[in-house]
């Protein structure tokens, strides 16, 4: 199968990098249905011959706020998932529009906590969202910037010193940037390149288990410089959002046709190795260790778009033209199954893998969840969802149930296997949240099932 190894790679020490510069005059992809969530004409944050400041911006002026000390994953009760239910039992979706990130109670169905998810407020355009071995979380705003937000009240921090943790309650308490005390860091990041869509703007988010000498884990991230037609990816420390690697992909897109969104989505394997896929391709492997890049590309006309990795490591994709792919790491071949739509294969976007073998899919046109059984690779379930109109995402919690954020429909549907049941949970804004958003997907790679 097509294949590269050793493609280029940089790696720096936070003091010697510089970001990419910006263009601004290339037009989105041709597109039908499958659209990102349009920006404010401000969204991009920069002008288009801007360079990228400063790494770390101060959150109020006070610099990156102080690392606090990790709890290793697993502490307290385990849950059904592997890992501790204390502070997993949230889903972190991205309202886009509105700059900000909902933390929803998963078993009350709830929404506790919104915050910003960058000093650009409104114009942030954040999208992935990432959840770590501690139960914190990571937002990508698409116009640039990572930030890192606590799950915990014990891991937030008492920035004005007087005694009490100030932070968002819910949907309507959205602090100011800089005042909110469990927004933990921000890290900056080239923005997207041009409005409305940010199309060069970061997007694949994903920490890894972390290390001994790093229990907080490691994040990834990464973005596109569509005049150099580079992939930028970004390792940094989790205590503190500190640079510890960045690699280069030269020649992301050798296709000549309209993958211009770059680098989409991403995932790290229990090895710390990150599985990048570009929108319809390619699927990239930065080793974790040496950096070394390996590039595989997708079957012709499978056009993937979602992405998850599965108890093995494999990655498990699900395209536009309606096929589900698997690609084996050992015999680096895929495999692929068709979902037929009226016409053609059905949109499918993306897709989150569970502890009992399936892969829960979100289809547009008609839209819905798809279930398919991973062992057989055969569609095994069609689930209708009333009142749907684009679903994005999809994330499994820490007890099997299935989250879509519709990106139209301005809700998130949940979706109970065991039941049958399924209720949504209203009061977002333009929701676009494609990623690990719960943690089980880390999880489910770091602490597969046995027997």
């Amino acid at each position: 199968m097509p294949r590269q190894r050793g493609l280029t790679l940089v790696a720096l020490l936070a003091s010697a990098c510089s970001g990419a510069g910006r263009d601004t005059d290339d037009p989105p992809p041709p597109s039908t249905s499958i659209t990102e969530t349009d920006s404010s004409p401000s969204a991009s944050g920069a002008s288009a011959d801007a360079t990228e400041g400063e790494k770390f911006d101060a959150l109020g002026g006070g610099g990156i706020m102080p690392p606090v000390e990790c709890p290793a994953a697993g502490d307290g009760e385990a849950g059904a998932s592997g890992v501790s239910d204390l502070d997993f039992t949230y889903v972190w979706i991205a309202n886009s529009t509105e700059g900000t990130v909902s933390k929803i109670d998963t078993r009350t169905s709830t929404e506790v906590a919104r915050y910003f998810t960058s000093p650009m407020e409104g114009a942030g355009d954040p999208s992935r969202t990432a959840v770590n071995p501690a139960g914190d979380v990571a937002v990508t705003s698409r116009a640039g910037g990572v930030v890192k937000i606590a799950a915990a009240i014990d891991r937030c921090e008492d920035l004005d010193g007087n005694g009490e943790i100030t932070t968002s309650t819910g949907p309507d308490d959205v602090r100011p940037w800089g005042t909110d005390e469990c927004v933990r860091w921000y890290a900056d990041l080239p923005g997207g390149g041009s409005t409305p869509l940010n199309h060069q703007g970061p997007r694949p988010t994903a920490w890894d288990a972390g290390t001994p000498e790093d229990p907080c884990s490691r994040l990834w991230v990464g973005w596109w410089h569509q005049g150099q037609n580079r992939g930028y990816f970004r390792r940094l420390a989790g205590a503190d959002g500190a640079l510890l690697d960045e690699v280069e992909v030269p020649d992301w897109d050798q296709s000549g046709t309209s993958k211009n969104w770059g680098p989409y989505g991403g995932a790290v394997d229990a090895d710390g190795n990150l599985w990048v896929l570009g929108w319809q391709g390619p699927l990239v492997r930065i080793d974790g260790v040496t950096l070394q890049v390996d590039r595989f590309d997708p079957p012709a006309g499978t056009q993937p778009y979602g992405i998850a990795l599965d108890g093995d490591g494999d990655p498990w994709m699900a395209g536009n033209a309606g096929n589900v792919l698997h690609f084996d790491v050992a015999t680096e071949t895929f495999s692929s199954l068709l979902v037929e739509g009226s016409v053609g294969g059905r949109t499918l976007r993306g897709l989150a893998l569970d502890r009992d073998g399936s892969a829960w899919i979100a289809a547009n046109e008609p839209c819905g969840l798809l279930r398919v059984d991973m062992a057989s690779m055969t569609l095994v379930d069609e689930i209708d969802l009333p009142g749907c109109e684009v679903p994005v995402g999809v994330g499994v919690d820490i007890d099997g149930v299935v989250w879509l954020p519709d990106q139209i429909a301005e809700v998130a549907f949940r979706h109970d296997p065991s039941s049958g049941q399924t209720t949504t949970v209203d009061g977002l804004v333009r929701p676009y949240t494609y990623s690990d958003m719960t943690g089980a997907g880390l999880d489910l790679v770091v602490n597969p099932p046995t027997g």
